[in-house]
């Protein structure tokens, strides 16, 4: 323990202390907003003209750069305002700038400036950026309920019982996404399950989701692509905010979220979440619960430190939820197996902590040292039936970074070392399932950006599981501007994960079919290619942005989940052959007339995997998938409608064709359409909304097999390909101070 105090205090040392050279000349950039008011921008490019070499803003907008012979004018380039290009004498010392927003073409109503979700031309790897007014178009209660306006993240029930979600990227189960909140590794092994309902909607700031293999500084788990969730941070949320939401199912959910400013280097903020859903529906009078009655508290309580170099960001959070379904007592008396009920009971507790240290240099600008910190404890105890499941997950994860530059801030570089421990215990009935996971591993990320048209990433990482061995990870982006409108990205690279099996399939308790593993899985790994194409229109003066993108990915270990082979068993095993997943994509953003946005895209999904020795369509993955989404504000923003409609297309069935007659399923699901509708009323400080989802009541018929006999040899709950809950009318209010 002494050892690691010295480690830990040496490396807090090398973020307060460093000899570095000095710059011939300083300053700050500054933005002004609506008040007139000075705010320093972050990221702005500062470089001598006719040349590459120059340096970004740092976090409080500040920059200093070396004077370069011959060369005495220094543009300040920010996409979104317009270019300033200053004269630098040879007796000045300090320049001051403050950029003016652009209104052309190329302005900020397309990147971070733009109301709702955006697709951020800036970044090299494509990035679709959902805000805080995005996610207030809906009944956004949590995560899982964060993409319904989002055409390229699918969410979906994974069971008809327990009201577990799962989601899908780029036609790819969301376990090959890899999940974060604030660039740290989360919802992983227990934890994905049901921890898309552990993040409360108003907790977050924005949502970030980024296609295809990600940045190598954050793992080599991302194979599809990377959704971060950035929450609210307490120096520049609201100083109190509440959210009362109702649903007609028998939700109610409260949170409160308060920040305050200890004083001009410390400040705290307080997340809290409080929800449970009572109601017992039985729509379809299977005598099963239509979704489960829960009960959650969730509160986190996060501390930020900004001083002159240093910065830190610090918390804990804790979380307890129940979850109870299936024949509950007293649905009906006419339920088959008064006395021995078919029962859904779960109950989870995650507790955790996490750090995230910081150092800028002052005299090299664009250096810096991060340091970032992890750890949680997750306990699921549940029952399924006569399955009984006890899990116990304990995480660690530090990742050490460095960023700074070769020459000059063309070439720009990140690297460092990061630590990932897992230990799982899991008791499934007699069966047990013990195992350790450490991962050590190093990376190194070299940026081109020649301040112009070209951005470059090549990225590796060379890690060390120690059930697998040594493996490395490439990967590779770029982002070139053909001009001022129109943008086009590139990628390639690698992506491994281990497989989780009983933990990240819980959903499959809840049939009666056994599962069988018939080998020790192997480490899965990917490659994953695309490319996006963003162009700019300008229609009487308003921007239409049209995107289109195509990636492949193509497994070259994957384990297998085979629910064809049998309808009472489920096979687990490793990839021989083939499996990969074609998407392709367009999407059109545009704002016809004023205060009207207006979102259409169109996805086709191509997926198939070898199972069995044979070549199959991937089950339960939609063929495409359809989005309309209008928003629609009145003058000074009094009221705002949302209209989200989501054309399905059909998805292939596991093989039911050996069960009895009356148990068996078509081979497709059909096409189907959901709609989604919201009313909101603005007021000084607070809003009222009200909406519903599933507009048309359309629901899965029948989506539990043999549900009369849910002891029997055929009961499966687990073949969800649409809705289960009908029409749900809901109704909130928001109250804030800033």
């Amino acid at each position: 323990m002494k050892i690691l105090i010295k480690h830990v205090l040496f490396l807090h040392l090398l973020f307060a202390f460093g000899v570095l050279q000095a710059q011939d000349i300083k300053g700050i950039v500054y933005e002004k907003d609506g008040n007139g008011h000075k705010n320093p921008l972050v990221g702005v490019n500062i470089y001598w003209a006719g040349t590459t070499v120059g340096v970004a803003s740092d976090a409080k907008g500040n920059y200093g750069i070396n004077r370069l012979n011959g060369y005495d004018r220094l543009v300040f380039s920010y996409i979104g305002y317009k270019s300033d290009t200053l004269v630098a004498g040879p007796q000045q010392r300090r320049l001051e700038v403050v950029l003016e927003a652009s209104r052309e073409i190329e302005g900020t109503e397309i990147t971070a400036r733009q109301a709702g979700a955006h697709l951020s031309l800036l970044k090299p790897i494509q990035t679709q950026v959902i805000t805080q007014a995005e996610l207030q178009k809906a009944a956004c209660c949590n995560l899982s309920e964060s993409f319904e306006t989002n055409a390229s993240v699918d969410v979906s029930y994974a069971d008809a019982i327990s009201g577990s979600k799962q989601i899908q990227l780029l036609g790819i189960p969301g376990k090959y996404s890899q999940m974060m909140f604030e660039n740290i590794p989360n919802l992983r092994g227990l934890s994905s399950t049901y921890g898309l309902m552990y993040i409360p909607g108003p907790w977050m700031e924005s949502i970030q989701v980024a296609k295809g293999t990600a940045s190598v500084i954050n793992g080599y788990e991302s194979v599809s692509g990377q959704i971060n969730v950035e929450y609210k941070k307490p120096e520049k949320s609201e100083k109190l905010h509440l959210n009362l939401f109702l649903g007609d199912v028998g939700q109610i959910e409260t949170n409160v979220n308060t920040a305050i400013k200890i004083n001009e280097k410390w400040s705290t903020g307080i997340l809290a979440h409080a929800s449970k859903t009572d109601r017992k529906i039985d729509h379809n009078g299977d005598f099963l619960l239509d979704h489960p009655l829960t009960e959650q508290i969730n509160v986190m309580n996060r501390w930020n430190y900004v001083g002159p170099q240093l910065e830190s960001r610090f918390g804990v959070r804790v979380l307890a939820e129940s979850r109870k379904g299936g024949q509950m007592l007293g649905l009906s008396e006419n339920a088959p197996n008064l006395r021995d009920p078919y029962l859904i009971d779960i109950k989870t507790k995650h507790l955790e902590a996490f750090s995230k240290l910081g150092w800028i240099s002052r005299q090299r600008s664009s250096t810096s040292v991060g340091w970032i910190t992890n750890a949680n404890y997750h306990e699921r105890n549940a029952l399924y039936g006569h399955n009984n499941y006890k899990g116990v997950q304990q995480s660690f994860y530090t990742n050490l970074l460095i960023q700074s530059y070769i020459n000059n801030t063309a070439h720009m570089f990140t690297t460092g070392a990061s630590f990932q421990l897992d230990h799982y215990n899991e008791k499934l009935n007699d069966s047990s399932f013990v195992a350790n996971e450490l991962v050590p591993g190093a990376f190194f990320e070299y940026t081109y950006n020649n301040f112009d048209k070209l951005i470059l990433i090549a990225g590796a990482r060379a890690d060390y599981h120690n059930d697998y061995g040594f493996f490395a990870t490439p990967r590779l982006h770029l982002r070139y501007e053909i001009d001022s409108n129109t943008t086009i990205r590139a990628s390639a690279g690698m992506g491994y994960r281990s497989a989780r099996i009983i933990a990240e399939n819980n959903q499959l308790l809840a049939t009666s079919r056994r599962i069988i593993i018939q080998e020790k899985p192997r480490m899965e790994r990917a490659v994953n290619v695309g490319a996006n194409l963003s162009r700019c229109f300008e229609f009487n003066g308003r921007l239409l942005t049209i995107s289109a993108e195509a990636y492949r990915t193509s497994f070259l270990d994957q384990v297998i989940v085979d629910m064809d082979r049998s309808t009472s068993e489920i096979y687990i095993y490793n990839l021989d052959g083939k499996a990969f997943a074609n998407s392709y994509q367009i999407e059109m953003m545009w704002e016809p007339i004023k205060n009207l946005d207006v979102v259409l895209a169109y996805r086709w999904s191509d997926v198939k995997v070898t199972q069995n020795s044979e070549l199959v369509r991937k089950p339960l993955i939609n063929k495409y998938k359809g989005l309309v989404n209008l928003s629609y504000a009145t003058n000074l923003h009094k009221w705002q409608f949302d209209f989200t409609s989501q054309f399905n297309g059909d998805a292939r069935l596991p093989d039911t064709q050996m069960n009895p007659a009356e148990y068996q399923r078509p081979e497709l699901a059909p096409t189907y359409t959901i709609i989604h509708a919201q009313v909101t009323k603005f007021f000084r400080k607070w809003n009222i909304y009200a909406g519903v989802e599933n507009l048309t009541n359309f629901v899965q018929k029948d989506p539990i097999i043999a549900a009369n006999d849910p002891y029997g040899n055929y009961f499966d709950s687990s073949m969800v390909w649409g809705p289960i809950l009908g029409r749900k009318i809901y109704a909130g209010i928001r109250y804030t101070i800033d």
